[in-house]
């Protein structure tokens, strides 16, 4: 979840996956460069398509990769869960 948009676990996985693996890093700076959006993927589960349209797409996309992180449990990635950190 991410204020009032809701998705599923399983796509916000696969969305982190694009997001993953189409970092471009700047090698002067050592920071992921912000040209990639995964809009441009044809296998983006469509119920982000509408995030798409909006103009604070790359930090709700950025969120959500956050929100699905290896480190978290699927429980605590969940917006509705309290007091996991």
């Amino acid at each position: 979840q991410d204020g009032d948009l809701k998705f599923p676990l399983e796509s916000v996985k696969k969305l982190k996956g694009f997001m993953d693996g189409n970092r471009h890093v700047n090698p002067r700076m050592m920071v992921p460069m912000a040209s990639y959006s995964p809009c441009q993927e044809k296998n983006l589960p469509e119920e982000f398509w509408p995030v798409c349209k909006r103009k604070d797409a790359p930090m709700i996309f950025r969120r959500l990769s956050l929100a699905a992180e290896d480190d978290l449990c699927e429980i605590c990635a969940n917006a509705a869960c309290a007091g996991c950190f």
